[in-house]
């Protein structure tokens, strides 16, 4: 294992850099692998084969070259070599949040025999500068909930929590069962919508809302939504579970392509037992459409009830945003 110490100047420290988009896509994609395989997700092992694949494509490589600065995509970061070798990386992706930029700090990876001397910190300063010097003051990142090293390190670095939360995943299942008698699921009252919706802004923040394209929209009653839905040949799926005649929780599938467009709405009070319901039910439901569906959800009560429907945790994310 190399010995090495990082000066207070990371930025200027030799083996810095930043990424070449011409040369280091593959390397960086190997490294990614190595430290994130165990926990990587379908859309992890697909970013990975694409960076693969792009950084074998000429063509590709030109443009990005040129537009690194400019589309939602990780082609801007820092990289740190040993002996020619890349053994940390940082990517900046840059989103727009209205008329406010914004960057997201990414793939912070260290190769395994080089952790513990300071790269993943100068990695991440690196990173913050770049932002800065481009006036961006809008930086954020995400971290595991399990990962209580790089927690700390960057809450040093001034990163707050913002929000905390869980990617759940299942199979689909005709034979999926519906477990509570006292919970009905039927379609959607168009007397519930404000509520429904008051309940995802809640749920699905404004603040995240640049990182994950959450139209609300789509889910409103009328006649006019209706027909524009037929008309961009967009299928909604909407489910209500009520008891005592009262709506407890609301679910929607609004398609996107890879089945992983679940979005679920409960009150602060919603009996977890219907949030359960609605879960088997869209197992159930899409059976024919894709093997497996998704949720990301906010950590905490709703956990049990998520589980309960056959869903697995696949990870949880604390959502941490810049404050000096």
């Amino acid at each position: 294992m190399a010995s090495f110490t990082i000066p207070a100047r990371a930025e200027q420290h030799a083996n810095l850099r930043p990424l070449s988009i011409l040369r280091d896509l593959p390397a960086v994609a190997d490294l990614i692998e190595v430290c994130f395989s165990s926990t990587m997700d379908s859309d992890g092992r697909r970013y990975v084969q694409d960076m693969r694949r792009a950084g074998k494509d000429n063509s590709f490589l030109q443009w990005a070259n040129r537009a690194a600065e400019s589309t939602s995509l990780p082609l801007t970061g820092y990289i740190w070599e040993e002996n020619g070798r890349i053994v940390g990386n940082a990517s900046l992706v840059p989103f727009r949040n209205k008329d406010q930029r914004v960057y997201l700090i990414a793939n912070v990876a260290v190769h395994p025999d080089y952790r513990r001397h300071g790269i993943a910190r100068a990695l991440t300063e690196r990173a913050i500068k770049h932002a800065h010097d481009k006036k961006v003051g809008n930086i954020w990142l995400h971290v595991r909930d399990d990962n209580p090293a790089a927690i700390e390190l960057y809450t040093k670095l001034g990163f707050v929590e913002r929000a905390r939360r869980t990617s759940w995943q299942a199979n689909t299942d005709l034979n999926a069962t519906l477990l509570h008698p006292n919970i009905t699921v039927t379609s959607k009252n168009p007397g519930d919508w404000q509520t429904q919706l008051n309940w995802l802004t809640r749920l699905y923040p404004d603040p995240l809302s640049w990182h994950r394209n959450w139209n609300f929209h789509y889910l409103r009653p009328g006649v006019a939504n209706w027909l524009y839905l037929l008309f961009i040949d967009m299928s909604i799926r909407q489910w209500t579970a009520v008891k005592d005649d009262r709506m407890e929780a609301a679910l929607a599938w609004i398609p996107n392509g890879r089945g992983e467009s679940l979005f679920a709405a409960t009150g602060e009070g919603s009996d977890p037992d219907a949030l359960t319901s609605l879960l088997l039910k869209a197992r159930r439901d899409l059976h024919q459409l894709y093997p497996t569906i998704a949720l990301e959800f906010p950590s905490g009560e709703f956990d049990h009830a998520i589980f309960s429907a056959g869903f697995k945790s696949l990870r949880t994310l604390i959502w941490m945003q810049a404050t000096l």
